[in-house]
């Protein structure tokens, strides 16, 4: 999705959660300070190789939830591209996929991430008004490629095609970059790993976010948005319909 239809619905998601935008671009200021000298001022075409006329299989961390049954897709010329949304990075590796890309905003399992990107994953890292302290202990440990994203206007070093959770930003990710199919595993809109009672229902509020621009995408993004089943089987995403009025 381009940053001009994105922008709008982001400012909603901002004003519900409070999030203060000033925070948002100390952090995007700070990331690009961290950023490698090698990172690439346009990320984007960085990442589109990588996903541009493929399945890609976005791997989220549901719970109860194992690891994509990548053997049961069909054979084709060119493997399915994963992208792991940020703590299924650790279920990737345990089953021995090695994520394309990894989506993150370093509040999961860093060192498995590092230890992916050491092994040829991308990782995009966002940032947002809550990591600063995360941003300045990893973004310097990362040794393989990396690039960076972060909720506003696109800018040199940091992308932004739209989405709010790891998960739903990397989707948008794929759809932006030209897959040929999106398939969405390991995601639970209503479930989330115990926490204690503020943090839980912060994250709940966070999926129920997440499962709306998800529907924006199945109706608006130039590729099928598919929920992936534990039986194998495959449906449609439920579009959504965008509406600009909050009441």
């Amino acid at each position: 999705m381009e940053y001009r239809a994105w922008a709008p619905r982001y400012d909603r998601i901002r004003s519900e959660f409070g999030f203060p935008f000033e925070r948002e671009v100390a952090a995007a200021d700070l990331l690009v300070s961290l950023l490698p000298s090698d990172a690439p001022r346009r990320p984007l075409d960085r990442l589109r190789p990588l996903l541009e006329g493929r399945t890609v299989v976005v791997v989220g961390l549901a719970p109860r939830t194992g690891p994509p049954p990548l053997w049961r897709l069909p054979s084709t010329d060119r493997s399915p591209a994963i992208i792991a949304a940020d703590g299924a990075t650790s279920l990737c590796l345990d089953a021995g996929f090695l994520p394309t890309i990894i989506v993150t905003d370093l509040d999961g399992p860093v060192p498995a991430e590092v230890a992916a990107n050491r092994r040829g994953s991308v990782v995009v890292i966002q940032a947002h008004g809550d990591n600063r302290a995360a941003l300045e202990e990893w973004v310097g440990q990362f040794p393989g490629g990396v690039v960076g994203s972060w909720a506003g206007p696109p800018r040199p070093h940091l992308l932004n095609v739209g989405g709010f959770t790891d998960g739903d930003r990397a989707a948008y990710l794929a759809d932006h970059l030209g897959a040929e199919r999106i398939l969405l595993w390991g995601f639970d809109f209503e479930r989330a790993a115990p926490t204690d009672p503020v943090t839980h229902e912060l994250k709940l509020m966070k999926l129920t976010w997440a499962s709306r621009v998800l529907g924006d995408l199945a109706r608006e993004g130039r590729a099928p948005l598919l929920l992936w089943r534990p039986d194998g089987t495959t449906a449609p995403y439920p579009p959504g319909r965008y509406e600009e009025s909050t009441t």
